[in-house]
């Protein structure tokens, strides 16, 4: 994209969600208090773009909040994105744990 935002691939912005929960389920792995991942849900504005060649395709890029006045050329959507968390090889839903670390909620 050639506006001046920054735009995120949707599929890294679910890679980097599914980086930190494998990383909240390991720092909770031996924890006495654990919590079961429910479904994930992610609500996000998402520029549609069509490349304008024969058979082109459509991409969805993932911007920032407010941005939809410097858009002109892309259709902006608002997209939410429900995920339920697994494990391989592991029977249940996964689990969270661990203290609170500063900024989180």
């Amino acid at each position: 994209m050639t506006e001046d935002f920054v735009a995120l691939d949707l599929a890294e912005v679910i890679a980097e969600l599914r980086t930190e929960l494998a990383d909240a389920i390991d720092k909770g792995r031996n924890e006495a208090l654990r919590f079961e991942v429910g479904p994930v849900e992610l609500e996000l504005t998402v520029a549609v773009e069509k490349s304008g060649t024969t058979g082109g395709k459509v991409k969805f890029w993932v911007v920032e909040a407010g941005v939809d006045g410097k858009l002109a050329s892309t259709t902006t959507q608002k997209v939410k994105v429900t995920l339920t968390p697994r494990q391989s090889g592991v029977p249940g839903p996964p689990e969270v744990s661990g203290s609170e670390l500063p900024g989180e909620r």
